[in-house]
């Protein structure tokens, strides 16, 4: 068992490595520029792989322009992949936005605003 999971995650990071080659020098579409793959899940028997990625644009249109150009690239992606991969078969890939930097961005805001409001109270309690 856990040399199947040290071979899930081996894959993994193989396609994860190898999608982020492969858009920056393979795919000319200019919807998926600023494109970066931020994790790969592949099924426990190999055959479907979730890659998840990531846009700095916070804009709905350029995000959705990304989703349709990954979509247009998918075989593209597979083929290249497979052949870079000594796999026995390519994994079927899906391709799904990682909300996750974003969600982190709005963490770090959140925080900074606290003490942004947390100083003039100090400042204050300091003059007294």
């Amino acid at each position: 068992m856990a040399q199947q999971n040290f071979r899930v995650g081996r894959l993994e990071q193989e396609i994860q490595r190898s999608v982020n080659d492969i858009l920056l020098k393979r795919i000319r579409d200019p919807r998926v520029e600023g494109v970066t793959v931020t994790g790969v899940e592949v099924t426990g028997d190999l055959q479907q792989a979730t890659i998840f990625y990531s846009v700095l644009s916070e804009l709905a249109s350029v995000n959705q322009k990304a989703a349709d150009g990954l979509d247009a690239a998918k075989g593209l992606i597979r083929k290249e992949v497979g052949a870079r991969l000594n796999i026995y078969k390519t994994p079927e890939l899906f391709f799904k936005k990682d909300d996750s930097v974003l969600y982190g961005n709005k963490i770090d805001d959140l925080i900074r605003q606290l003490h942004a409001d947390d100083k003039p109270m100090h400042e204050q309690e300091n003059q007294n």
